[in-house]
């Protein structure tokens, strides 16, 4: 399939420079490694030469990527279905009926995409031909070792033997890369560096107390109006503590973290993605691989921990050419050693009210 008819499906007019070079570094079967930030289309930049290496004849799976979580195993598969390649593509995650994974793999897709946990459940129980697999993608690799997905993972790869190529993607720089995944002479693209340049990112500073930190993001909220906002807390609990007040004050909002259910988790994002809610309250775990369009605001109402997760967070705006700001709501003991003294003040002047 020619490249043009692709991109007119995904409305998009050209590659970009991740993509392209994924897709040269990819050409002879080289393992790669894509070192890139959320929001810089590294999805593409895979699904390109996983389908350069797909062949009509076989009905077998003959990719399989794996994902640190359900939500980006069903956002590939959007992205690959829009691509509108013919070949077939399935998802197995965790929380999703085994009877429907099952039923579908009887007549096996080109492409499964999973979580570790369900792949290596359905590898286990042989219900799916793993010797057509000649292609295998490591998505959010550093994530998924964060998630303690190794063991998974390892017995995965093992039981492929007959992949030949072997694309891992990282949002993070990896001291180094474990064995287990077998990759061998693996060539490197590196657009980490990208993230520290976020031309069109404003970063201020919203300065409070610790006693006084949720009446001034309602402040803030209030000045912001109705544009898409993404709220980022450290803890579930803190999470829930603002959306309490939100409710209160009658103002529309959603939450996503872990300790939701996936069916209401997927709820939220698909508000949030819609334009129904514009204000979404989450930890973490909304700080990449998701795909959320472009917001507006990030509102930090408390700082990570380290300076990669607020790059990260950062990341969710001023994404592939858009513009954003992000507010940092700081305490006066608040002190994080990734902040430049310079970053612009804002002042919550005047009464703020619904």
């Amino acid at each position: 399939m020619t490249l043009q008819p692709i991109l007119d499906n995904l409305k998009i007019s050209a590659l970009n420079e991740i993509q392209e070079q994924t897709l040269k570094a990819t050409k002879n079967g080289d393992d790669v490694v894509v070192l890139a930030p959320t929001g810089s289309g590294k999805t593409l930049a895979f699904l390109l030469p996983v389908l350069n290496n797909l062949k009509p004849n076989i009905k077998g799976v003959q990719c399989l990527i794996l994902v640190p979580s359900r939500e980006l195993a069903l956002q590939i598969e959007q992205v690959f279905k829009q691509m509108g390649t013919g070949f077939k593509v399935n998802c197995c995650y965790g929380g999703h009926p085994i009877k429907t994974e099952r039923n579908n793999l009887e007549q096996p897709p080109a492409v499964l995409i999973g979580t570790p946990g369900r792949i290596a459940y359905h590898l286990r129980h042989e219900n799916f031909d793993e010797s057509f697999a000649t292609t295998l993608v490591l998505d959010e690799f550093d994530k998924a070792l964060e998630f303690g997905f190794q063991e998974d993972m390892s017995y995965i790869i093992r039981a492929l033997l007959s992949v030949k190529q072997r694309i891992l993607t990282s949002a993070t720089q990896m001291p180094e890369i474990p064995d287990f995944t077998g990759l061998k002479n693996q060539k490197e693209i590196n657009f980490l560096q990208d993230i520290k340049v976020a031309p069109d990112l404003k970063l201020k500073k919203v300065n409070t107390t610790a006693e006084d930190k949720l009446s001034t993001l309602f402040k803030l909220i209030c000045k912001i109006g109705s544009k898409t906002t993404l709220i980022f807390c450290n803890h579930r609990e803190t999470v829930d503590r603002i959306s309490d007040l939100l409710i209160d004050q009658d103002l529309a909002h959603d939450i996503f973290h872990g300790g939701m259910e996936q069916d209401e988790r997927e709820r939220a994002l698909l508000k949030f993605r819609n334009g129904s809610i514009k204000i979404l309250i989450t930890t973490d775990l909304a700080a990449r691989g998701l795909d959320i369009p472009e917001v507006e605001y990030i509102i930090h109402y408390q700082l990570p921990y380290t300076e990669d997760a607020f790059l990260h967070r950062n990341g969710r705006t001023a994404r592939m050419n858009a513009k954003g700001t992000a507010y940092l709501i700081l305490a006066d003991d608040e002190k994080y050693p990734f902040l430049k003294e310079s970053i612009e003040v804002e002042e919550l002047k005047g009464k703020y009210q619904l």
